[in-house]
């Protein structure tokens, strides 16, 4: 089995903390979970892949998990926006105001 493998047989984010031998805090973990994968994704995608042995690809794997894991305690999951809801809540976003319509007292019984 190759690192790559063993990796997407994983689920939970501590599974990948573990096999990758990175240590976290339960805390910022429970929090950002999802953000810090997501992150390490777009870490590893990024990165060209060319044919590594597997011992070179655990450890581009853990140091992309280190960075996406650095890039959340140092920030908020709403401030890195690493998912489309996050990144489409400030995209053009300009306040919206509410439409009011006048009802007169008089018509109210």
């Amino acid at each position: 089995m190759s690192v790559l493998s063993d990796l997407r047989r994983l689920s939970a984010a501590e599974e990948f903390f573990t096999y990758l031998d990175v240590t976290y805090d339960p805390r910022i973990l429970n929090v950002a979970r999802l953000h810090i994968l997501r992150r390490m994704g777009e870490y590893v995608a990024r990165e060209a892949s060319a044919e590594q042995d597997d011992d070179a690809a655990r450890q581009r794997c853990r140091a992309h998990l280190e960075m996406a894991y650095a890039d959340f305690v140092a920030r908020t999951p709403i401030e890195e926006r690493v998912f489309k809801v996050h990144k489409d809540a400030v995209r053009g976003a300009a306040p919206k105001t509410a439409k009011q319509t006048f009802i007169p007292l008089s018509t109210l019984k």
